[in-house]
């Protein structure tokens, strides 16, 4: 038998390092799960498993996203083609997961440990807006919102927000009350929610960053799109947003001004805030795939670059949680650049230098 190469051995580790912790979340929960009986479990060292993950909190998210990427879809999932109809299915696809005893204690710990910590609240703050923002799509592609004349774009962001307030406090519900929750009407809910008229709109930002011209060859590496949980399509033109895990609100900017859009998920901490990003974007799109035709899916891949190597193909060689950045990509080229706040909307209206 072949020896493993170093890459190959630490892939393997990983994937022990991340069996055992499952086993041992699900069966003791997250605050009395101890690194040592994981690491036993795994058959391997304390060490081993601080080589591959820096805490338990960030093992913890790791486990839960994993489980969510690989998690089957619906069979013949049952589309809507209205508004109510796709809220009902993205609500069954919801409740269907659901704790439904003391038993399932496996994701009850997520919020308790996103409430005990500042540091991961204001990302997982984004990521709920970025997940609003792309149901909101969705919905618009079925049935755009009226907008009167004169009016600012109209827009079902707000409504896809309280549809996820709804979804997320059910979930709480269900875990802190085994019992008291009753899915069927929860699903009721949030179709009713669909005739609420929330009067919402969306306006271009004030001010935008300069845009610089570019001429050199797009190569970015191959990376997934957690949206459809496929290799991204590098190669169509459009805008690449690199965006820290405090500026995700900013893809609604690009998304408006018409763009085709990558959205480059970056971080000062990819070890813990990598992973709550995958599991934020797999358990949504986990549902919106039940709950909508493809035809109607956000026109948005997104990468999460733990790495840095997609966002230094796009220019941009120090990230942090405050990065904005984006790039116009035409022909295999990146042609237009801007940093800042607003650098997607100015990148993505194709704004340039002299128009300011």
């Amino acid at each position: 038998m072949a020896r493993l190469t170093r890459a190959e051995m630490q892939e393997c580790n990983r994937a022990k390092v991340l069996a055992a912790a499952r086993d041992e979340f699900a069966e003791r929960g997250f605050r009395e799960a101890k690194i040592d009986a994981i690491a036993e479990r795994a058959e391997l060292t304390r060490g081993a498993v601080y080589s591959n993950f820096p805490g338990k909190r960030a093992l913890y998210f790791a486990v839960l996203a994993d489980l969510a990427e690989r998690a089957p879809g619906a069979p013949h999932p049952e589309r809507g083609r209205s508004v109510r109809d796709a809220l009902g299915a993205f609500a069954r696809a919801w409740v269907a997961r659901l704790p439904v005893s003391e038993r399932d204690r496996l994701g009850r710990d997520v919020i308790p440990e996103i409430l005990a910590d500042e540091r991961v609240r204001r990302p997982f703050t984004q990521l709920m807006k970025l997940d609003a923002l792309l149901l909101a799509l969705a919905l618009e592609h079925l049935e755009p919102p009226e907008t009167p004349a004169g009016a600012p774009p109209g827009r079902l962001v707000r409504l896809a927000r309280t549809v996820l307030t709804t979804l997320h406090g059910a979930s709480q519900l269900a875990a802190a009350a085994p019992g008291f929750v009753e899915p069927f009407d929860v699903v009721s809910a949030c179709e009713q929610l669909a005739g609420l008229a929330f009067n919402d709109f969306w306006a271009p930002p004030a001010a935008v960053p300069p845009v610089q011209p570019v001429g050199r060859p797009w190569a970015p590496p191959r990376e997934i799109d957690m949206a459809r949980a496929e290799f991204a399509r590098p190669g169509h033109d459009g805008v690449v947003a690199v965006l820290g895990l405090h500026r995700l609100a900013a893809v609604e900017q690009a998304v408006r001004a018409g763009a085709e859009v990558t959205a480059v998920l970056v971080t000062s901490d990819p070890g813990e805030f990598a992973p709550l990003a995958r599991l934020a974007v797999a358990e949504f799109f986990g549902c919106l795939r039940q709950a909508v035709p493809p035809s109607a899916w956000p026109r948005v891949q997104i990468v999460c670059d733990s790495s840095g190597a997609f966002s230094a193909a796009a220019g941009v060689l120090a990230v942090s949680d405050e990065t904005e950045a984006a790039v116009r990509v035409e022909g295999g080229h990146v042609v237009a650049r801007a940093e800042g706040q607003g650098a997607c909307h100015a990148v993505a209206a194709g704004l340039h230098t002299n128009s300011r």
